[in-house]
């Protein structure tokens, strides 16, 4: 399965003319699915990869810059005339803002539209992954969302299972499928299943243990860095990090790389860059239209891609 992630709004709280509000999507095999969708989130994704047929959108928290642009989207989609279902998944609070706020602004839309609020460490189940909210600590209650391959099976190992007398072609795939040939079981050809790829993605958030046990091990954490550490005690404050709190979770999660995003205009990107760098040195700043492809382990790291499109000056 192809796994990338495209940085649609990479701003903190306000945009500026070359960054835009938090919008993360993510695009696993076929699926396309949106963290966070701030203000002007589709006519960002529309000036650079076009607006996908999304089959959710998981929302952080109801401050206003990481779902304002859900009205104007969902409208979008009913006017292309839309007809597969759209799911809309958020943390305690979400359903009645969505039905107070955004509700009487796009009324009825012609493709099934559901409302989901989550539980904590509550899994939705894609084909072939799954996509987990867990609490993290903000001034209002928000979650962090985990996305969690599954598992793959060990390598087959074929000389083994010809020398066991296994006949190549058709009997090979059994024994792959978990069939036992011929009295050769599984077990005896097959490697250990292999750790499916995991990305993890925080939300606006104080550095907590939920986020980093969601990481341990994770290819890539995308984590908000709305401050350096000069102003640690306005970040507590407002419930927010570091760029260093960030890249020390990120080192103590021993993840692969990690994305900084939610960036403040009071900051030139290197300077939080260089701040958490000096603790994990593999970290990016990504811009909008950035992305990410998350190969298999086998295959590669995870790698910061510039795709050459940038916001006007």
């Amino acid at each position: 399965m192809d796994l990338s992630i495209f940085f649609a709004g990479t701003a903190g709280s306000v945009p500026t003319p070359k960054r835009g509000l938090p919008a993360i999507l993510l695009r696993a095999g076929g699926e396309r699915i949106l963290f966070d969708c701030g203000e002007g989130t589709q006519h960002q994704l529309l000036r650079s990869i076009g607006l996908p047929d999304l089959a959710a959108i998981f929302i952080t928290h109801l401050h206003l810059d990481h779902w304002l642009g859900l009205p104007g989207m969902i409208k979008t989609f009913d006017m292309r005339d839309r007809d597969a279902r759209l799911e809309l998944f958020g943390p305690p609070g979400f359903t009645a803002l969505f039905e107070k706020v955004v509700r009487p602004i796009i009324g009825r839309t012609k493709y099934p539209l559901d409302v989901i609020e989550l539980e904590p460490h509550e899994e939705i189940g894609f084909d072939g992954f799954v996509v987990q909210g867990f609490p993290v600590k903000h001034r209002v209650e928000a979650f962090g969302y985990a996305f969690i391959e599954d598992d793959r099976p060990g390598r087959f190992d074929a000389e083994t299972a010809a020398k066991l007398g296994v006949t190549p072609g058709p009997d090979f795939g059994r024994l792959q499928r978990g069939e036992t040939v011929n009295g050769v079981t599984p077990e005896q050809v097959m490697g250990e299943d292999r750790l499916g790829r995991r990305i993890v993605y925080s939300g606006d958030t104080m550095p907590c243990q939920t986020t980093e046990v969601y990481a341990n091990g994770a290819d890539v954490l995308i984590h908000e860095a709305t401050f350096t550490e000069e102003e640690r005690g306005r970040a507590r404050e407002t419930g927010h990090s570091t760029a260093k709190q960030a890249a020390q979770l990120a080192l103590d999660a021993n993840v692969k790389l990690l994305a900084l995003t939610h960036l403040s205009t009071r900051y030139f990107p290197r300077e939080i860059r260089d701040e958490a760098r000096a603790t994990f040195e593999n970290t990016v700043v990504p811009r909008d239209f950035d992305g990410i492809e998350v190969p298999f382990p086998e295959r590669g790291e995870p790698q910061l891609v510039k795709t050459g499109l940038e916001q006007p000056a």
